[in-house]
C-alpha cells in the first residue's frame, strides 16, 4: 500500500481529500501546518505529499524543499489557486512532480498520483539497477586465487547471509572497502543504499553532525535541515572506515545507536529517529590492542567484532602479484590509450619478492607510473622500482631508503584522507604547498584516492 502524506490548512479540503484516497485504498497522513507535516514525515516513509501552495504557517515551495531535505526522492504535487499558476511552475522548476489548480476533478488529482507514483517507481529501479551494476563490477574487481583470498571470499558469502555487524582489519591498502562492498552485494541489502564514511577524516567536531544529521537552525550556518549518514543508510549498508580512529565521546553515541537503532539529530528537540542499517566497520589497527591501551571501548568493540574478516597483506598472497599487476596494467593502459600488452617475467619476479608495505594501492601506483613512463609495448625493468629497489638488492643507501619510507607515508596518508590534501597537511603538519610539492616529487595524484 502506498502512503500519501496530504498539506492544506483548510481542514474541510483534507478531509475529503483524506476520505476519497483512503477509498482508493492509499494510506494517508494529514498536516495542517508545515512544521507538523515535516515532523509526520520524519516519522513515517511516505511514496507521494500533496502540498498547499499558500499555508498558513509556512510557504508550500519552502515545505517542500524541507520535505526533500527528510527525503530527497520524494515525489510532491502542489496545490494552487488559479491567481497562482506562475508560482506553481515555479514549484515545478524547484523540484515539485506536477500541480493541480483548485478547485479540482478527484479523478485528476488521482491520475496525477498514478502518475507521479509511476514515474518514482521507475525512477528508483533505474537507480538501483544502475547501482547493482557497479557493484556487482566492484565485487567482480576482487582478484586473487591465493587461499588466504579464497577463504576471505568464504567468510564474505557466509557473513552476506547474517544481518551480524562485520568487523574487517587489515592493513593500509589491502582492499577493505571493496570487500565492504562485496558484502553489500552478496547480502539481502544489496537493493539498498551503500554508504561509507572514513572516520579519520571528518574532524571530530563535525563527525556526530555528519553521521547523525542536524536540522535548521541546530547551530550557526544550519540553514538547511540534513540528513544524517546513517538516515542516508536506512535499509542499507554503513560502512565505517577506521572506526579505530573514532575519538571515545563518540564511541560512547555510537555504541548507543546500534543497541537502540534510533538516535537523535542535533537541534531535533529529542525526537528521535529510528534506522535499520547493517553496520560494517573497519579498521587498520588491532582493535583488542587499541582496547587495552584505552583508546577503544571494549562494549563497542563486542558489538561490531561479531564477525571478523582479516585481510591478509600482499606479501602474504604473493600468487595473487601477477594477476593484480596484469589487472592494473589493463586498466593504465586503456586510460592512457597506450598500446602495452604485458610485463616482462624479470619484472613479474620483482614485483613478487618486493615487501609492498603500501599493499594493493602501492602495486596499482607502481604499475600506474609505469604504464605513463612507457615507450614500449613491454613493462621493462628500467620502469619499476627507479626510487625504491627490491629486497634483493639487501641494504639500500640511505637516499634510497628515506625515499621509500617518504613515498609510502604519503600514499597512506592521502589514502586516509581519501585525497583531502588540506587534511593530509594538517595530520603530517606541513604547509600544503609543500605537501603538493612531495606529492609531484612522487607522482602520486590525490585525485586517484578520492570515492566517487
Amino acid at each position: 500500500m502506498d502512503n500519501i502524506l496530504v498539506v492544506d490548512d483548510d481542514r474541510n479540503i483534507l478531509k475529503v481529500i483524506k476520505m476519497r484516497l483512503e477509498a482508493e485504498g492509499y494510506g494517508v497522513g494529514t498536516a495542517v501546518q508545515g512544521e507538523k507535516a515535516l515532523k509526520v514525515a520524519r516519522e513515517k516513509v511516505f511514496d507521494l505529499a500533496i502540498v498547499d501552495l499558500k499555508l498558513a504557517d509556512k510557504d508550500g515551495i519552502e515545505l517542500m524543499e524541507d520535505l526533500h531535505q527528510v527525503n530527497p526522492e520524494l515525489p510532491i504535487i502542489i496545490l494552487t489557486a488559479y491567481g497562482t499558476i506562475n508560482n506553481a511552475v515555479e514549484a515545478m522548476k524547484k523540484g515539485a512532480c506536477s500541480y493541480l489548480t483548485k478547485p479540482f476533478e478527484y479523478h485528476e488529482l488521482l491520475l496525477q498520483i498514478g502518475n507521479g507514483l509511476k514515474k518514482n517507481r521507475l525512477s528508483t529501479e533505474v537507480k538501483r539497477l544502475r547501482n547493482l551494476l557497479k557493484r556487482k563490477y566492484e565485487f567482480g574487481n576482487i582478484i586473487g586465487k591465493s587461499d588466504k583470498m579464497r577463504r576471505v571470499l568464504e567468510q564474505v558469502t557466509l557473513a552476506g547471509e547474517t544481518d551480524y555487524s562485520v568487523h574487517i582489519e587489515g592493513e593500509s591498502g589491502t582492499g577493505k572497502e571493496l570487500i565492504a562492498k562485496a558484502l553489500h552485494v552478496v547480502s539481502e541489502r544489496e537493493s539498498g543504499p551503500f554508504v561509507a564514511i572514513n572516520c579519520a577524516a571528518i574532524p571530530e567536531p563535525l563527525l556526530e553532525s555528519e553521521l547523525f544529521g542536524y536540522e535548521r537552525g541546530a547551530f550557526t550556518g544550519a540553514a538547511h535541515s540534513k540528513m544524517g549518514f546513517f538516515s542516508q543508510a536506512h535499509k542499507g549498508t554503513l560502512f565505517l572506515d577506521e572506526i579505530s580512529e573514532m575519538p571515545l565521546s563518540m564511541q560512547a553515541k555510537l555504541l548507543r545507536v546500534l543497541e537502540e537503532r534510533e538516535f537523535y539529530r542535533l537541534g531535533g528537540r529529542g525526537k528521535t529517529v529510528k534506522v535499520d542499517v547493517w553496520i560494517i566497520a573497519a579498521s587498520n589497527k588491532n582493535l583488542e590492542e587499541e582496547m587495552r591501551k584505552g583508546n577503544f571501548r571494549e562494549d563497542l568493540f563486542y558489538r561490531i567484532h561479531v564477525i571478523p574478516i582479516t585481510l591478509p597483506p600482499l606479501r602474504e598472497r604473493k600468487e595473487d602479484i601477477p594477476l593484480l599487476a596484469k589487472h592494473f596494467l589493463k586498466k593504465s593502459a586503456e586510460k592512457t590509450k597506450k598500446e602495452i600488452m604485458d610485463i616482462s617475467p624479470a619484472v613479474l619476479q620483482k614485483l613478487v619478492l618486493y615487501p609492498w608495505p603500501g599493499n594493493i594501492r602501492e602495486l596499482a601506483n607502481t604499475i600506474e607510473c609505469a604504464v605513463a613512463m612507457a615507450t614500449q609495448n613491454v613493462i621493462t625493468e628500467d620502469l619499476i622500482f627507479q626510487a625504491q629497489g627490491s629486497e634483493e638488492d639487501g641494504l639500500k643507501p640511505l637516499r634510497n631508503a628515506k625515499e621509500e619510507f617518504e613515498k609510502n607515508y604519503l600514499i597512506q596518508l592521502i589514502e586516509l584522507t581519501q585525497g583531502n590534501v588540506s587534511q593530509a597537511a594538517k595530520l603530517a603538519g606541513k604547509y600544503r604547498a609543500d605537501l603538493y610539492q612531495l606529492l609531484r616529487k612522487y607522482r602520486l595524484k590525490p585525485a586517484d584516492f578520492r570515492k566517487i
